[in-house]
């Protein structure tokens, strides 16, 4: 199995590597996708990318993650990324978010009618979107969302739960 994290400078330094080394506990390859060859969280962690979003083949991946912190503002700028991002919905293949992670979801158009557990300070920006607002961690098909990083370990819990359904 193979997860791709989609991600740039800012990122929120637990949501990236909690999950990085989760889904690798589990045996599962992880690919961190970026405009960049590195990247440093809020905290200054770095870690070296894999690839560049141009050069990433969606099909060849089962699942995808974009944690939150700043990186989803930029993410979200990249019209790779956000193609990325839609195939992983159209495809029905399993995505976990977590804190402003959605904002990427609301830029690829993915959002409309979907249970989407987010940062608070962009829940207005997930209902405009037509989302709705969990607070809490929500499980909403393929998506697994989450708020923040006192919701790690549920988070991971259920998205680990969905990879295993596939």
């Amino acid at each position: 199995m193979k997860a791709l994290i989609l991600a740039e400078d800012g990122f929120e330094d637990l949501e990236l590597f909690y999950p990085y080394y989760r889904l690798k506990e589990e045996g599962i390859d992880v690919t961190i996708a970026s405009s960049k060859e590195k990247i440093v969280g809020k905290y200054g962690y770095a870690i070296e990318t894999d690839a560049k979003y141009d050069a990433i083949d969606p099909s060849s991946y089962d699942c995808l993650v974009i944690p939150g912190g700043k990186s989803p503002e930029r993410v979200r700028l990249n019209k790779n990324a956000i193609e990325i991002t839609r195939y992983f919905f159209e495809k029905n293949k399993p995505v976990a978010i977590i804190c402003h992670g959605a904002q990427v979801l609301i830029s690829a158009g993915v959002v409309k009618g979907r249970n989407i557990a987010c940062w608070y300070g962009i829940k207005d920006d997930v209902i405009a979107a037509g989302g709705n607002f969990i607070d809490g961690v929500a499980v909403d098909g393929n998506l697994v969302s989450a708020r923040f990083p006192k919701d790690l370990p549920e988070w991971m819990r259920e998205f680990i739960k969905l990879l295993r359904k596939d």
